[in-house]
């Protein structure tokens, strides 16, 4: 009897870490790739749990949590600290020249709609036509 309660007291743990694996690996994708917005033709690259993404054509900036960049234009948003609670990640952002930051969440609304919320700091910019234009304080993102 001591026995077969030994074995399945075993069991019952080993199925939970089990659980426990499998839902961290679920999850450690959720926050990784690439998202991207087609009314603005904008997109974010990030991997915020190795924080390993380096940025084409800047790799003097070295290795980040990811950037925010424009398909038509070369500047882009650093991604310099993230944190990560549930589904949503604090993001802490600069530009490419150092001039400006800001604090920001994505948040993961399903496992491929995103949004991103600028909380205080600088606004973030694209410059389109030679001029600045500011973005929403929210943006919506499609993982790809």
């Amino acid at each position: 009897m001591k026995k077969t309660l030994f074995f399945l007291i075993i069991a019952l743990f080993s199925m939970s870490i089990s659980a426990q694996e499998n839902s961290l690996a679920k999850d450690s994708t959720m926050f990784k790739g690439y998202l991207y917005n087609q009314k603005y033709n904008v997109y974010i690259i990030l991997d915020l749990y190795h924080k390993n993404v380096t940025v084409p054509q800047q790799e003097i900036y070295g290795v980040l949590p990811g950037y925010f960049g424009d398909k038509q234009d070369g500047r882009k948003w650093l991604f310099t600290n993230a944190t990560i609670k549930g589904k949503t990640a604090e993001l802490q952002i600069i530009n490419d020249y150092g001039s400006e930051d800001l604090t920001a969440t994505l948040t993961a609304i399903n496992d491929s709609t995103y949004i991103l919320k600028q909380i205080n700091g600088s606004t973030i910019k694209i410059a389109r036509n030679r001029k600045w234009v500011k973005m929403p304080k929210e943006l919506n993102f499609i993982k790809r």
